[in-house]
């Protein structure tokens, strides 16, 4: 997210959901760090140090790295694709084009309006899940794809931040397993095609050129040590709460069927 590589370099509640939980505002004011980031859960606690638990990038030459080059190769055929497109399209973490990612997965429509809790949720985690890269990344310094193989980017408008900003781990996957685990906790009936949801989204990032294989999985490491951190946090956990309630909800609006359809089959092209 190109407010990440900048910063990093650095209400309605519905009628079944509780905006106010033990005493906390769950959806008081917050403060912005910058760039349109969202002042995360874990603003006050000691930062989650990457670069002692994620292993180093694949050396040159390693068995690693040549897997991670066979890996980018195979998807370069997607240049252009409806799955590319797609890959674009995940690669925008600003809200409220955030909030729709897991829609079509969940079987409900994200939305500040309709479950302010959870939008709430996704906008303050993001910070906490993307931010935790940065130790890492800030570490290993890995050269991205496109900086090797000298082929197009998705996002090409991000250029010249991507250039400039470690490959290793990824942020994004780091966002997207978050956030798939932390959906998989409110709605473990549809565990699975939310977490399915969050590998490809992972994996949008390999399409665009991005990140190379090992990028997204220390991503999704570091993701998941945020999200285990998250669940210590008081005001993450009410808000949590509130948010279940919100996806119960007889009520919900859903997301358009065959858009659905459409998005899974794209999906499909990177498997």
């Amino acid at each position: 997210m190109k407010a990440l590589y900048v910063s990093a370099a650095l209400l309605v509640a519905l009628g079944a959901c509780q905006t106010k939980t033990s005493d906390m505002d769950i959806l008081g004011p917050v403060p912005e760090i910058g760039h349109g980031l969202m002042q995360g859960y874990l603003q006050d606690e000691v930062p989650l140090d990457s670069k002692q638990f994620v292993p180093a990038p694949p050396a040159d030459g390693s068995a690693r790295q040549k897997a991670d080059v066979a890996a980018s190769e195979a998807l370069r055929t997607l240049e252009g694709s409806a799955r590319w497109e797609l890959a674009a399209k995940d690669a925008e973490l600003s809200f409220p084009s955030a909030a729709s990612i897991f829609n079509c997965a969940l079987g409900a429509v994200v939305s500040e309006e309709q479950t302010p809790a959870l939008y709430r949720l996704l906008q303050r985690s993001l910070t906490d899940l993307g931010l935790a890269t940065y130790p890492a990344k800030t570490a290993y310094q890995r050269p991205r794809p496109f900086l090797v193989n000298g082929e197009a980017i998705c996002t090409p408008q991000d250029l010249g931040s991507l250039e400039t900003d470690g490959s290793y781990p990824s942020g994004h996957s780091a966002i997207g397993w978050g956030w798939a685990l932390i959906l998989s906790q409110l709605v473990p009936e549809k565990a699975e095609a939310v977490l399915t949801r969050g590998r490809d989204y992972t994996r949008s990032r390999m399409v665009c050129n991005v990140h190379w294989m090992s990028d997204t999985e220390a991503g999704m490491a570091v993701g998941a040590a945020a999200f285990a951190r998250l669940q210590n946090n008081a005001l993450f956990k009410a808000t949590l709460t509130a948010a279940k309630s919100e996806l119960a909800a007889a009520n919900l609006a859903t997301p358009d069927v065959e858009a659905c359809e459409e998005e899974s089959a794209n999906l499909a092209m990177s498997h």
